[in-house]
């Protein structure tokens, strides 16, 4: 038993930049690839973290309380995660608890993510 586990984000654009077409490439591959290794007893799944607290958040996208706050609006749990958020999510689809799901790009963002 294996498993694949690639952190990625949303496919949502919000401009048109590569990292976007990046992104949706991985989701696109790992959904592919769940078909061949599955037989194997090898998941891949797709974590997409929302706005997490990281120096790349904190520091350079929303380096003040303000514009912190402003965003969280947009969240619905109505606050920004912490890595251990992300960190327990990767630890259980990596667990032979998440042994029946592969294939899938799973949000975790207090809500963010808008599509179906």
């Amino acid at each position: 038993m294996g498993r694949i586990l690639c952190v990625t984000g949303s496919a949502e654009p919000s401009t048109v930049n590569a990292a976007v077409a990046a992104k949706a490439g991985v989701h696109a591959w790992a959904k592919g690839l769940s078909r061949e290794i599955g037989r194997h007893g090898i998941t891949i799944n797709c974590l997409a973290p929302g706005r997490i607290h990281s120096e790349q958040i904190d520091m350079r996208l929303h380096p003040t309380p303000e514009s912190q706050a402003e965003f969280a609006r947009n969240i619905p749990l109505g606050y920004f995660g912490d890595p251990c958020d992300v960190a327990f999510f990767a630890a259980f689809l990596c667990s032979p608890k998440a042994r029946y799901i592969t294939g899938e790009r799973i949000h975790v963002d207090g809500g963010l993510h808008r599509s179906v």
